[in-house]
């Protein structure tokens, strides 16, 4: 299916939209859980004020990113990189610091 060019409010629901292309489009304010989008692109996309639950995003790469304000609650962080620096080691880094610190 091809939208283009036009203003489309979507409900996706228990659905497999892998290897799909979003390029210049506004997905804000989207509240997403159980969608497969493996495979997908996104570019030019905005999709501040979004809400992902229970997704699989395993070799999620990200560039050129306004991350202000995301957060990441109960994820599985092992193998992730923040600027090829392993998150794990970072968290680790901070509480031993904040546990030092007596906090």
């Amino acid at each position: 299916m091809k939208i283009e060019g036009e203003k489309q409010r979507l409900e996706v629901r228990k659905a497999d939209v892998s290897g799909s292309v979003f390029e210049d489009v506004n997905l804000s304010g989207g509240d997403y859980r159980n969608v497969n989008l493996s495979g997908c692109s996104f570019d030019d996309a905005n999709m501040s004020g979004w809400r992902v639950h229970n997704v699989n995003v395993s070799g999620l790469r990200i560039e050129e990113a306004n991350l202000a304000g995301a957060s990441i609650v109960k994820g599985r962080l092992d193998g992730m990189t923040i600027e090829g620096v392993p998150v794990t080691d970072l968290l680790a880094f901070w509480r031993e610091g904040h546990k030092a610190a007596g906090q």
